[in-house]
């Protein structure tokens, strides 16, 4: 059973969750539609996900690490989902698709532009039979525009939005974040927007699309970069792991070979470090008494810094710091979540059973809800694992019709 990571007060009952009721008929390969998916389902709603058959979602088989032969990326992505397989190809696979169509409140995908007009699943064909249909469209450049037939992967749309040139040490090439960074925002936007769009229906009663783009998705993290450019002529470079002008925050050493990240670049936290140091002096110091000031004379400032923290132990540091009010945190790998107590006191890390793993551990649902939370109901499922739930008793399919479609090789 999963660990819901919730009040126990909360029920813990199918229905209770606030996106119950909600059917996503989702055709994304992936992350940046699937990730969408898996956000919405954490929430209650039924998230049926259509797969090629005998193959299914290339994330089956993605990850450096595959114990049994097995992904460990599916088990988290494609969590609460039901598995269909469907050939979206075949002019009789797309019927299946409009039939769930009809009985969908979201219809989920991230394939190029034009895809869906294709295969006879047009926005507009698919309202003919569902004119509540929220359409949720999940593309490197969006839909429209000179870009929108290029092939778009999130490192493009990174690169494109701007997080990659900011991104990494000033004497290197730009960085990687070390996660799939494009994908995941353009996925959430298009959970916020699909969210947007069904409270629009309640006015309207009519779907529309929601058209994320990732480069845009990245855009909009981006902070005052624009109006820093044309206003102030100021373009922003890559600077490590510090914030230009902004000073103290950054990583320094400890006694025993740690790392400690302090954040205490207010006036008011930089006098509560400077006490911590026993130097409270600095405090009133002209080239660190303001913000402009630290800011001015950061590598300065820094060196001082990491001179009197590499004389202290990790543990008694952080304790210090914190029992002073001072923001200060190590830089977590995987193994500290699991050792951390905070983690464990918020059941941020849930475990699920698993046929192949016979247990998989996982983060929780963010955020969290006080009255009507999300749950994590089950790991990803095997490929076609609900054809039968879903083609009968969804859809209503007879034996007869179950092994035409089948024999096809469409389902």
């Amino acid at each position: 059973m999963a660990t819901t990571g919730e009040d126990s007060a909360v029920p813990d009952e199918p229905g209770t969750e606030p996106l119950a009721g909600l059917r996503v008929t989702e055709l994304g390969t992936l992350l940046a539609g699937p990730f969408c998916g898996q956000l919405l389902g954490d929430f209650g709603a039924e998230v049926i996900k259509v797969e090629e058959p005998g193959r299914g979602d290339p994330m089956r088989q993605w990850g450096r690490e595959k114990p049994h032969g097995k992904s460990l990326w599916w088990p988290v992505l494609a969590r609460n989902k039901k598995s269909v397989t469907v050939n979206l190809r075949d002019p009789q696979g797309q019927d299946l698709v409009r039939q769930l169509a009809a009985k969908s409140d979201v219809l989920l995908e991230n394939f190029r532009p034009g895809t869906l007009e294709r295969w006879g699943l047009a926005p507009e064909q698919l309202w003919e039979i569902n004119p509540g249909l929220v359409i949720t469209r999940v593309t490197g450049y969006g839909q429209t525009g000179p870009y929108a037939q290029r092939a778009g992967f999130g490192s493009i749309g990174e690169a494109m939005g701007g997080i990659r040139y900011v991104t990494g040490d000033a004497d290197r090439a730009p960085s990687r974040a070390g996660i799939s960074l494009g994908d995941a925002l353009a996925a959430t936007f298009a959970a916020l927007g699909t969210l947007v769009a069904l409270q629009a229906r309640h006015r309207t009663g009519r779907g529309q699309v929601v058209d994320s783009a990732i480069y845009e998705a990245v855009l909009a993290l981006m902070e005052s970069l624009l109006p820093e450019w044309e206003l102030a002529g100021y373009q922003r470079e890559r600077t490590g792991s510090v914030l230009p002008n902004i000073a103290p925050s950054n990583v320094y050493p400890t006694a025993d070979g740690d790392l400690i990240l302090i954040a205490a670049n207010q006036d008011g936290v930089f006098r509560r470090l400077a006490g911590v140091m026993g130097q409270p002096g600095l405090a009133d110091n002209e080239r660190y008494a303001t913000h402009g000031a630290r800011g001015a004379y950061m590598d300065e400032l820094d060196d001082l810094i990491a001179a009197w923290t590499a004389t202290v132990n990790a543990d008694e540091l952080l304790d210090r710091l914190h029992a002073d009010g001072v923001p200060a945190g190590r830089i977590y790998r995987a193994k500290d979540m699991f050792a951390d107590p905070h983690f464990a006191a918020r059941e941020a890390i849930i475990r699920l059973a698993h046929p192949e793993f016979g247990e998989v551990p996982m983060h929780g649902v963010f955020p969290r809800l006080s009255g009507t939370p999300g749950r994590v109901r089950h790991a990803g499922p095997a490929l076609g694992e609900h054809n039968n739930d879903v083609y009968r008793g969804l859809l209503g399919l007879d034996d007869g019709e179950m092994a035409k479609l089948t024999a096809a090789s469409v389902i």
